[in-house]
């Protein structure tokens, strides 16, 4: 059996198990390892961003698939702007071209595009196809796609924190900051994935990733597929979120629910 037979079969019985028992609303990953996977084989950079498209096509596709909520997508950090020029300009015609080739499934799929950071500083052809995809996907019902492009945490913390107070005063509260984060209209964050093998976040979610379930991936993301993206999810469905309690207050509360 080839390993391609090997891995759809996986895929299905993995996707059956992940199916049958309770999913994470919402899930985020920073996609890592581009480069480093162009750079064992002898390639330039961008072919390493060419092939993470078609693990972002993928991983999308098997997120709606099995029935998430949400999936948000760390695509291009505030900091990543200091990178070569001819590496970012490769990436903003790969989003470009994304937003193309994609708009038709977005639509079929009911799939609600939406993007968090600094989009202004995008250049215009990405951010006239990123506005046209929002606009004609805001009223689908489907699964909420979410690319983080020139995004900031710290900063995204910051900001809504000015918004906050501007609103209700200095005695501002932790629901009325996160009321004004970009993630506002998303279900809570319950798992955020890293892929590469790095151990960090990134400046990404601060906030929303305070009592989500963290996993970190051994797999560069152009090798990151539906096989790796269920896996993750089965750990995630293996685990006992306890939010501060006890395990038996846990088991008490699933009793009683």
């Amino acid at each position: 059996m080839s390993r391609r037979v090997e891995d759809r079969t996986l895929v299905e019985s993995l996707r059956d198990r992940v199916c049958a028992r309770p999913l994470p609303r919402h899930v985020a990953i920073i996609m890592d390892g581009n480069g480093r996977w162009a750079e064992a084989r002898g390639l330039p950079r961008v072919a390493g961003h060419r092939e993470g498209s078609e693990s972002v096509r993928a991983v999308t596709r098997e997120a709606r698939r099995v029935g998430l909520e949400a999936l948000t997508l760390y695509a291009f950090s505030a900091q990543n702007w200091a990178r070569p020029p001819d590496e970012v300009e490769a990436l903003m015609r790969l989003l470009a071209d994304f937003l193309d080739t994609e708009r038709a499934e977005i639509m079929d799929n009911a799939i609600r595009l939406g993007a968090i950071g600094e989009i202004d500083r995008l250049p215009s052809f990405v951010r006239e196809r990123l506005d046209r995809v929002r606009r004609e996907s805001a009223h689908n019902r489907g699964m909420a796609l979410t690319l983080a492009l020139s995004y900031d945490a710290r900063e995204e913390i910051a900001q809504a924190a000015r918004r906050a107070v501007r609103k209700v005063g200095p005695e501002v509260g932790a629901q009325d900051l996160e009321a004004e984060l970009s993630t506002s209209a998303l279900p809570e964050l319950d798992l955020l994935i890293r892929t590469s093998g790095e151990r960090r976040i990134s400046n990404f979610l601060l906030w929303q990733c305070a009592y989500a379930e963290l996993a970190f991936s051994e797999v560069l993301w152009p090798d990151f597929r539906e096989l790796e993206l269920l896996e993750a999810l089965s750990d995630y469905q293996s685990r006992e979120r306890r939010f501060g309690l006890t395990g038996a207050q846990v088991a008490t509360r699933h009793r009683t629910a």
